[in-house]
């Protein structure tokens, strides 16, 4: 795909169990995105982050309600209709559901590499069962991805391992990273990336810090080495007010940059 990719702010984080602040992120990952600090190029020497390469399509002004989701739901669709891939930049987890919603009609069979400590795959949590706990079991049950691999995860539990089995989720967690295992990709595929995915030394500003997790170079790579056509991504569960030193704002400007220049890339 070589199209201009489009990067899209979905402010919302009512769906989050923990600490608020999610919905803040768009605009600090922008001002990162732009700081004279860095460069608008990519590792593959690709400059992406410039208005002439990077569509900024604003953000979605979204109601603190369930509202918001067939909000997300509709604008995406217009990108996939339009095959225009993208970034969307977070918000809370839970905005991933209406993100592949939105992509089903035009990508039917997507490849979802979920990259997170998390699963995400809880039937409902708290009695909500669209939290951000649970986009991955919502995604699922709809029949939304072909194929979800799931990278980084190190915080699960007996039901979410249960629900990997159910719904034949591919996994490899931490253990299975350090062994040597990594994701292979073909087709359509969409990567949502929680950033903490990441260990905490690299990405402090989240509100569910997971020791133990990869480096911003081990993400990186992974996502240099995807197979396949990136039809979309997004960037979530950053918290501007857990951040130090704007550490974690770098990091994700960082991803964004590497994305969009996975966008660009002609495919097989």
């Amino acid at each position: 795909m070589t199209s201009r990719p489009t990067l899209l702010g979905l402010p919302y984080d009512a769906s989050s169990s923990f600490l608020p602040g999610a919905a803040e992120a768009p605009p600090v990952i922008r001002a990162a995105l732009q700081s004279p600090g860095g460069n608008a190029w990519a590792e593959r020497m690709v400059k992406t982050a410039t208005p002439d390469v990077l569509i900024d399509a604003g953000d979605l002004a979204l109601p603190a309600s369930a509202d918001a989701r067939p909000m997300i739901e509709a604008a995406i669709r217009d990108l996939a209709n339009a095959r225009m891939p993208f970034i969307a930049l977070g918000g809370d987890h839970s905005i991933t559901y209406p993100i592949l919603r939105g992509l089903h009609q035009a990508y039917p069979s997507l490849t979802l590499v979920h990259i997170d400590a998390h699963p995400d795959l809880y039937e409902e949590f708290e009695g909500d069962r669209f939290s951000h706990a649970c986009p991955i079991a919502r995604v699922m049950e709809e029949g939304l991805a072909a194929r979800v691999v799931q990278v980084g995860i190190r915080a699960s539990t007996a039901h979410q391992r249960d629900q990997a089995r159910r719904y034949g989720v591919e996994q490899i967690d931490m253990r299975a990273w350090v062994d040597g295992a990594r994701p292979s990709t073909s087709g359509h595929v969409y990567v949502s990336l929680d950033l903490d995915a990441l260990d905490p030394a690299f990405a402090p500003g989240v509100s569910h810090r997971e020791p133990g997790g990869l480096s911003v170079r081990e993400v990186v790579t992974m996502l240099d080495t995807l197979g396949g056509e990136l039809v979309g991504a997004d960037i979530v569960e950053f918290n501007p007010r857990q951040d130090i030193s704007g550490l974690t704002a770098i990091v994700a400007a960082k991803l964004v940059k590497e994305l969009a220049a996975q966008c660009m890339v002609e495919s097989d």
